[in-house]
């Protein structure tokens, strides 16, 4: 699996979302100055993320976008999919987006079989991990650069 720069940014903008939950909405312009996402790209990836139906926009001058579903609801492996495609590594690995194998016999296929066992590795990882536990580590590591105690998640 390789995450697109789209994926990657569509993560560090629900992040942005996700640490200000309990506010009203995120002006676009703020994310992208926080993330250093170019505005236009972040609009196209915000518009995409309403489709998964992960954010929510309010119009107007005090309009902005919020989580249409709490943080702990949301896992990195469905917006992962939804902006970036499979989770497996090779096209004949993966469960959702499979492709042929181009290999003489797909059944018998080491690589294959290897690469399966790294999809399921990571899409164990990738379903249990939610926004909610993005933002935890967030401020575990913002206190870390701080100075400050961790604590167990």
């Amino acid at each position: 699996m390789k995450l697109s720069v789209r994926g990657e940014y569509a993560l560090r903008a629900l992040l942005v979302l996700a640490r200000n939950y309990s506010d009203d909405v995120v002006r676009i312009q703020t994310i992208s100055e926080q993330q250093n996402i170019p505005k236009k790209f972040l609009e196209q990836i915000l518009t995409e993320l309403k489709s998964l139906g992960a954010v929510e926009s309010r119009r107007g001058a005090s309009g902005g976008y919020r989580l249409a579903r709490p943080p702990e609801e949301i896992t990195l492996a469905s917006v992962i999919r939804h902006m970036s495609g499979a989770l497996a590594p090779i096209g004949c690995a993966s469960d959702n987006f499979y492709e042929r194998c181009t290999c003489p016999d797909e059944a018998r296929c080491a690589i294959r079989e290897v690469m399966r066992e790294v999809r399921q590795a990571v899409v164990a990882i990738m379903e249990r991990v939610t926004l909610a536990t993005l933002c935890e580590r967030s401020r575990i590591l913002e206190g870390r650069a701080t100075g400050a105690q961790d604590y167990d998640i």
